[in-house]
């Protein structure tokens, strides 16, 4: 562990909520403008602290880094207790990014309850960078639990006519989930003689009956969040009820929590448990990614057709990760990556789109290439990369995954390759309803191109997607070490 003198990721995480508290704090609805400013400042201010992180990593130094440990609950030996390694760098500034990016996206769409929108997204990031940081089982638990809030709020307040719906939804089954969760923190916490440190548990040797227990408690949590079928119904109407910045967050960043949940506590806690159940989680994942690819298809609202890409895109990630092998692995990260900046950016196109026509129907749109041209082409790039074109980051952690499902089983790695085709069927069978063809609808006609502020967001997004696709050294080469490293803990059993 290399500890930290500077305490770089505490500034990550506690940047953004405190602006979000001081936006808070001053924000009144007589002064939206202030309220938008000190917002865009805060979430720049935010990005930029965490990107030191992503300068001063080593790739090359095995275990955590940026190490801080102060005690928090002496009473029970719970620490505040922070560090990343190459598996967790690349969503810290990820998270960043895209709170820059949607409160940008709200400037001119939210018009009430300003000052609340924008307190509730930079504290939401704050607590997601946590959750990528934490290193004590409690204090991970806590950020986990705690972003609940603030998407819960987000959800209820600016969302669409089912909206409460929705948010209930939401938060009943990840709470249920995570309530499991608790319950298997808390053993491992007894049988570790009193620690939550997470790195003392992944040494911890534990009997086959007590890591299977503990591998469905953690299922349940982290299942529910990424989330995987059958547990997946709250996420289209979460989706589609949320206002944009809502889904872009949903999409891009949350559903990463459950993935890395797997990675950070279900693989190096419960190895041998996780051998043992690897089919039926394979199996889970490929219903993911080929049922819900068909569910996908049939759908009339864009954001519902969004909303199952992305279930089936984390398909991909969790059979990445349970093929165990360094292509696969890595592949099933670099997957999640890609899809914050793909699938946030597909949300923010249909969020373009809603704000002129007010209508996420397919049925509705049609030609929009003949008056919104730039808007046409970044649309087309982001489909295209959603359903893993080569060159684009969409590309990168799918073919991965499929070579190292191949590596692994010949016929997984086939059935997972079929997903490409339900991609691309799905994706372009989407754009040509909506960007090409005539103009059925004299609504579309009247609909202005994108603005300087929205081809700034896209914009922005489609290099991210662009550079990941061409070079996605940077993002495989951080992670190799620690991949590496987990495999090795996964192949050692663990039964005393």
């Amino acid at each position: 562990m290399m500890q930290s003198t500077f305490p770089l990721l505490s500034l990550a995480i506690w940047c953004p909520v405190a602006f979000g508290v001081l936006v808070l704090a001053i924000g009144r609805d007589d002064n939206p403008t202030l309220v938008r400013w000190l917002s865009l400042f805060g979430s720049l201010v935010s990005f930029a602290a965490t990107l030191p992180l992503v300068q001063h990593f080593d790739n090359a130094a095995h275990g955590f880094q940026f190490v801080e440990k102060a005690p928090w609950i002496d009473r029970f030996n719970i620490n505040y207790f922070l560090g990343i390694d190459g598996i967790s760098l690349w969503f810290i500034p990820l998270t960043a990014l895209i709170t820059v990016l949607v409160v940008i996206a709200a400037w001119q769409v939210i018009e009430k309850k300003v000052a609340q929108y924008m307190g509730a997204f930079l504290i939401l990031s704050g607590l997601m960078i946590g959750v990528f940081c934490a290193l004590d089982g409690m204090l991970f638990y806590v950020f986990f639990e705690a972003t609940l809030i603030p998407m819960f709020i987000i959800v209820g307040v600016w969302g669409g006519a089912n909206r409460v719906y929705a948010a209930v939804k939401f938060f009943l089954y990840t709470l249920m989930g995570s309530l499991l969760m608790l319950v298997a923190l808390l053993y491992l916490y007894f049988e570790s003689g009193g620690s939550f440190d997470i790195q003392s548990w992944h040494q911890m040797p534990l009997t086959m009956t007590a890591q299977i227990l503990i591998f469905l408690a953690f299922l349940f949590a982290f299942a529910v969040k990424v989330p995987m079928w059958p547990v997946h119904t709250w996420l289209p109407d979460a989706h589609v009820e949320a206002p944009t910045g809502g889904s872009v967050v949903l999409a891009a960043i949350m559903l990463k929590l459950g993935g890395y949940g797997f990675l950070r506590f279900s693989l190096p806690i419960t190895p041998d448990a996780s051998h043992y159940l690897s089919g039926f989680m394979i199996t889970l994942s490929l219903i993911a990614v080929i049922y819900i690819g068909f569910v996908a298809l049939v759908q009339t609202d864009m954001k519902k057709l969004v909303a199952y890409s992305s279930i089936a895109h984390m398909g991909f990630a969790t059979l990445g990760f349970f093929i165990f092998n360094d292509i696969g692995v890595q592949g099933g990260i670099a997957q999640m990556i890609s899809h914050g900046f793909v699938s946030g950016a597909m949300f923010l196109c249909i969020g373009v789109m809603y704000d002129r026509l007010h209508t996420r129907q397919i049925a509705e749109y049609g030609g929009l290439v003949h008056v919104m041209p730039r808007f046409a082409t970044l649309f087309v790039l982001f489909s295209l990369a959603n359903c893993g074109l080569p060159a684009t980051s969409g590309f990168v952690g799918e073919f991965m995954v499929i070579l190292g499902a191949v590596k692994f089983n010949f016929w997984i790695g086939l059935l997972a390759a079929t997903a490409l085709i339900l991609g691309a069927a799905y994706s372009l069978w989407l754009v040509k309803r909506v960007v090409f063809g005539e103009i059925t609808n004299h609504h579309v006609k009247e609909m202005l191109d994108l603005n300087k502020r929205e081809f700034l967001i896209l914009g922005v997004l489609a290099i991210a997607v662009i550079v990941m696709g061409v070079y996605p050294a940077p993002f495989t080469d951080a992670m190799q070490v620690s991949v590496t490293d987990l495999l090795k803990q996964v192949a050692i059993t663990k039964l005393n």
